[in-house]
């Protein structure tokens, strides 16, 4: 059973929430979450990444906010605890972005970083 995390662990944004609502209703799949997770690579060491997953893992705790669900695995946590999951969209790209306090460093495209 995965465990609830509290806003304070990891926050997503309105504009985030809408997004995955999108997609939610785009899949046709109410049981689907954004999945977060942070694996070695990229330029700066770190990188991000998100996808949809209709189940939970054994080691995944799931963050509910603006009515849809967040999940991520505690050793993501552990890069991320504090960050704010965002979506920005502008001229050249739509994408999920992250907020993270506990990066020391971030490449251009914003999808990695280092701590």
């Amino acid at each position: 059973m995965a465990q609830a995390l509290s806003p304070q662990d990891l926050d997503l944004s309105e504009s985030a929430a809408r997004r995955i609502g999108q997609l939610i209703t785009q899949e046709n799949n109410a049981a689907l979450m954004l999945r977060v997770e942070v694996s070695g690579g990229g330029c700066s060491g770190f990188k991000y990444g998100f996808d949809l997953d209709a189940k939970t893992r054994d080691d995944d705790l799931v963050l509910e906010r603006h009515g849809v669900k967040v999940v991520i695995d505690e050793g993501s946590l552990d890069l991320l605890r504090g960050s704010v999951i965002d979506f920005s969209e502008d001229l050249m790209a739509a994408a999920f972005v992250i907020r993270n306090p506990n990066a020391t460093s971030t490449c251009g495209c914003g999808t990695s970083f280092a701590v």
